[in-house]
């Protein structure tokens, strides 16, 4: 098919459609269900031609426009509806796809005014219609499709005229009107409308906006897009508006640093803006403060949005290098920007970059206090970014000749830096406080060791908060900036160690504890290694002597902190006097809330008062010095063993701590330690430098320097043993007693060593365990002896009877036999086998400890008894019956004693030592100790009525909770009357008071571990004495009458506990 008659085909379908469409051109209610299918008709007809690869005609085109023109003219713009104008200009806008290249210039204007009207919302004179968002979209489609940027490859073969390229002046009102218009629909909520409005701004700024019409629509573009972040629409506005070579063109960029000289500006329309050095100042300062508002783009999650700002940071910085010096450091601070190679472009880099670092670190604190976590991240990952780029630098050629940023960094934490005035401000700013956590009280670091203090999980050094940075993040990004700026200056930063340890090693305030965490970053990037990693990843790497000397020093410095008092008192430095003089270097205030108006005549300003010391910055001091321990292992590894005998105290006594904060942190401490010099296990580490710990504990309890705290050193550092310890006990024992005879009159010190003896008690216990499974695995070798000779033959026996006759050979057999047995030496048969360590150990306790029981406090004489409880599994009975027998009197007298759980106490005690030696204690119990229990059980029964714990209901017996004192005693002497019971005989007097005594404790609303020792109780009666058992118990259910009727007891429902036990 030729062209003539393709085209003729074409121009068919469009004359169905046009005609009707003109016919009913005069709209009107009836008309517009009529025109809206012909117009999706000629919508559709226009794209299967397009589709099709049709090229229209001018003529063809100029009738297709013509019934379109002639609705438009026809009828008012406002009375035609959104529908009917959304399809007019799709079909436009299709339509000037290809009539753009020959449209008379009359028409384009037209097109371009009605699409800019409906856009804004004026239609006409007034305010116009406010249509809706999807004909505003197909408005500015329309427009689009005329004002975008067409290449030459695009245009028809048979082009008759021009492009469209220049508008004149009086074109500059619609354009500016147009412009302003699309600031305002680019917030549009309607994403279509707002990408399509962004896309046509940036076409008229970069094509039609003239130069010398850019200064004046510079600030509302700007302030729009910063706000949405239109970065397609900032970037030419700027270039055009303020870039070097505009200005040096008009001759006056030299101007801008001269404010006396001010040329006479050349006369302009009125719409139109000169530009002058006066407004190049003031539009680069603004334009400044704009641009900062787009760092928040560098955390932008979408890569687009990243690639789009280091695309516009390229094209400002290649086209405002003249006109926007002070914008240079933050646009390089943008992602990706890519750094200029040639030679010429070394210095302003190198500058920029120095002024990145500057700036930064000068805006840092403003950015802390005013808690922007982001702006605080940004600027952190700028500093910590320089000082890997240096890093990199320096070991390899890339001849940019960066490693002058290291010089930089170097002279800034060198003693020419005056980081005695920069180091200030950012310590002003850093206030850290606790996490806030639950505190019990034992600590967490002894609850972790409760039940695996030989090898425990590896324990985190835990985080500390800062008050004014909240996002975890960012306190992350301030560490790995001062690591990076430690990793790159290397030992040139000791100094600045140095100097914030001296800042924070003499005082407890917020400066003092930032001042410890700052050392502490620091000198982990000049170690190479963060306490985060583990004492495990630390390379073994050979350390300058400089440096070993630093770490050495310090910890000992550090370790003295814990022999001193400190005076909270004071809560400011002294040597922070000299701030004021400094007006850089004032604090930036951030408040919340309402200013108080004083309503007083006073005109002075009332003094501010010194700020309360918070409760836990004494803490928070504690847990940055064992950082720095930490890091200072880290660094010397297995030549720290020379300042362990200082250090070992003050992580010992941190981990004993009731504070869960500086617990853990003592514990991490100790496995880090332990890591670095290369031991298996914190273990190891105090068995080998056991000494050293013992006597840090000893000088710690003279006359001349008491700690307290130091016997809960001694237990943990037994604890932390284990089993090992009892090689060394000896020591600790005697020390102990040689203690408690000094300190006997003092309750606190008493206690914490008969704390410490119950630790090692503890030890020679599980060791004991240990020592028994292997007995009981040696004890099998028979049992496998057996097992390989049970199918031999027996042995063939004589059974012959040869009568009286010798069965041994003549001679004299009994002086040999005597000689021989005189020869080997004569033991007992029933000789013991020589004492254990750890027997001896106890035997020496028990015997030393017993003449606490008559101690004045009630604490300490319950303290002693749970002891020798604890001790009795652990002798054997000559070693612990001679001591026993000696303190039976005081034991007696403390099942009388005032105090609840003293009497619970001992009550224990006669329980271990009738379930251990209950040879030695049958008559004893019968004839001492059940008198008293008897006596005991009637006070309870009256006492607890009077407990607000008490069981409610009838009959109830005991308490709620299973930890109350009276429980306890309950089921002491439940279990040692079992015990009584099963290992003598008992008298049927003694017996009987017996049976009826405990039947309480059978009725179901008493405590179900009550209940089960009551039953095991009378299970053991009924082996002894079964039918005095079911008489009395059988009475008290009501089951029998006559005289023992009276034992019936209607308050108790024992009947589900008497059938368990008679049916046993």
């Amino acid at each position: 098919m030729n062209n003539d008659s393709l085209s003729q085909q074409w121009f068919s379908k469009f004359k169905s459609i046009c005609v009707p469409l003109l016919e009913k051109s005069q709209l009107s209610a009836g008309t517009v269900a009529a025109v809206l299918p012909l117009l999706s008709s000629l919508e559709s007809t226009l794209l299967d031609a397009g589709q099709t690869g049709f090229t229209l005609s001018q003529s063809l085109v100029s009738y297709i426009f013509f019934p379109l023109s002639t609705i438009l003219r026809r009828n008012d713009l406002s009375a035609i509806p959104d529908q009917v104008l959304e399809k007019i200009f799709g079909v436009l806008a299709i339509l000037c796809e290809t009539w753009w290249w020959s449209c008379d210039t009359l028409i384009w204007d037209q097109i371009f005014k009605l699409c800019s009207s409906i856009i804004g919302g004026v239609e006409g004179k007034g305010k116009g219609k406010i249509r809706d968002d999807e004909t505003k979209e197909a408005a500015a489609r329309c427009l689009w499709a005329i004002v975008r940027q067409r290449r030459l490859e695009e245009a028809p073969q048979d082009l008759p005229g021009g492009l469209l390229r220049d508008r004149s002046q009086q074109f500059m009102p619609v354009l500016g009107q147009t412009i302003n218009t699309l600031l305002l629909t680019a917030k549009s909520p309607h994403l279509p409308l707002q990408r399509i409005s962004l896309k046509i701004l940036h076409a008229l700024i970069s094509v039609y906006a003239s130069e010398q019409f850019l200064p004046s629509i510079l600030p509302g573009v700007v302030s729009s897009m910063a706000k949405i972040k239109g970065l397609e629409a900032l970037e030419p506005v700027i270039v055009k508006s303020l870039g070097d070579e505009v200005c040096i063109r008009e001759d006056f960029i030299n101007l801008a640093d001269d404010p006396t000289v001010n040329p006479k500006p050349p006369d302009l329309p009125p719409y139109l803006t000169p530009r002058t050095s006066s407004w190049l100042r003031a539009s680069a300062s603004q334009l400044h403060i704009a641009l900062n508002s787009l760092t928040p783009l560098v955390n932008h999650p979408t890569p687009l949005a990243l690639v789009a700002l280091s695309s516009f940071s390229r094209a400002i910085l290649a086209s405002t290098h003249l006109t926007l010096p002070q914008s240079r450091p933050l646009l390089f601070s943008f992602p990706e920007v890519c750094w200029p190679s040639a030679s010429d472009a070394r210095l302003p880099l190198l500058q920029a970059l120095l002024e990145i670092s500057k700036e930064n670190l000068s805006s840092l604190p403003r950015s802390i206090v005013s808690q922007d976590d982001t702006k605080v991240e940004h600027i952190a990952g700028q500093i910590e970014a320089i000082c890997l780029l240096a890093t990199s630098s320096s070991t390899s050629s890339t001849g940019l000749g960066l490693p002058s940023i290291s010089l930089g960094i170097d002279t800034l934490l060198g003693p020419t830096g005056g980081i005695e005035k920069w180091g200030y401000t950012l310590l002003s700013v850093l206030e850290f406080t606790s996490p806030q956590v639950n505190v019990s009280q034992d600590s967490v670091a002894q609850l972790l060791l409760e039940d695996n203090a030989d090898n425990p999980d590896t324990v985190n050094f835990p985080e500390a908060m800062l008050k004014n940075v909240l996002a975890r993040s960012t306190r992350d990004a301030l560490a790995r900036m001062l690591r990076a700026l430690g990793r790159i200056s290397g030992e040139n930063c000791i100094y600045a160690v140095e100097w914030f340890v001296s800042t924070g090693r003499y005082s407890r305030t917020n400066n003092a504890v930032a001042a410890l965490w700052c050392a502490a970053r620091l000198l982990e990037g000049i170690s190479g290694f963060s306490l985060d990693e583990g004492g495990m990843a630390i390379s073994s790497g050979p350390r300058s002597r400089k440096l070993e000397r630093f770490a050495r020093g310090l910890a000992r410095d550090l370790a003295e902190l814990w022999d001193e008092e400190p005076d909270f008192n004071s809560q400011s430095d002294i040597t922070r006097t000299d701030r004021h003089t400094d007006d850089s270097l004032l604090t930036t205030e951030f408040t919340k809330g309402f200013k108080t108006i004083r309503a007083t005549l006073q005109v002075a300003e009332p003094r501010a008062t010194v700020p309360n010391l918070s409760d836990d910055q004494p803490i928070l001091h504690k847990i940055f010095c064992l950082q720095l321990l930490s890091i200072s292992a880290g660094i010397l590894q297995a030549r720290y063993a020379s300042v362990l005998i200082q250090v070992l105290y003050p992580i010992l006594h941190s981990i004993v701590s009731p504070t869960p904060h500086l617990s853990l942190t003592g514990l991490a401490t100790l496995h880090f330690v332990s890591a670095v010099m290369s031991y298996a296990s914190p273990a190891n580490l105090l068995l080998s430098n056991f000494d050293y710990a013992l006597d840090s504990v000893s000088r710690r309890l003279s006359r001349r320097w008491l700690d307290v705290d130091a016997t809960k050193v001694m237990a943990v550092l037994v604890r932390l043993v284990g089993a090992d310890v009892v090689q060394k006990a000896g020591d600790v024992v005697e020390e102990c007693f040689d203690r408690l005879d000094e300190y006997h009159g003092y309750d606190v010190i008493v206690q914490g060593l008969v704390g410490v003896l119950g630790e090692v008690i503890k030890v020679i216990e599980e060791g004991q365990d240990d020592m028994q499974s292997l007995t009981i695995t040696y004890s099998l070798e028979p049992l496998f002896e057996w097992l390989t000779h049970r199918n031999d033959l027996p042995p063939q026996e004589d059974t012959t009877d040869y009568g009286p006759a010798p069965r041994k050979a003549w001679g004299n057999t009994e002086g040999a036999s005597d000689k021989t047995q005189s020869d080997q030496p004569k033991v007992a048969e029933d000789a013991e086998p020589a004492p254990t360590p750890g027997q001896a150990l106890a035997k020496q306790m028990v015997s030393r400890s017993i003449y606490f029981l008559t101690h004045a406090s009630p604490v300490i004489r319950a303290r002693i008894l749970n002891l020798l409880s604890s001790a009795t599994p652990v002798l054997s009975e000559s070693a612990l019956l001679p001591s026993i027998h000696q303190a039976w009197p005081f034991i007696l007298n403390r099942l009388n004693d005032a105090e609840p759980f003293v009497v619970s106490a001992a009550a224990g005690l006669v329980e271990s030592l009738v379930t251990h030696v209950g040879s030695f204690m049958g008559r004893r119990v019968w004839d001492d100790v059940w008198p008293r229990f008897d006596s005991i059980l009637k006070k309870l029964d009256v006492s607890d009525h009077q407990n607000a714990l008490t069981r409610r209901g009838y009959g109830a017996v005991g308490t709620e909770s299973a930890y109350t004192h009276s429980h306890r005693l309950y089921r002491s002497t439940l279990r040692t009357m079992t015990a009584a019971v099963a290992g003598v005989h008992m008298q049927d007097t003694s017996g009987w008071q017996v049976i009826l005594a405990f039947r309480r404790f059978l009725h179901k609303q008493a405590h179900e571990e009550l209940q089960a020792c009551a039953r095991e109780l009378y299970a053991a009666l009924a082996k002894g004495n079964g039918d005095a058992v079911w008489l009395a118990l059988m009475a008290t259910c009501g089951r029998l009458t006559g005289e023992v009727a009276i034992l019936r007891e209607y308050k108790w429902d024992i009947r589900d506990n008497v059938c368990l036990i008679l049916n046993e």
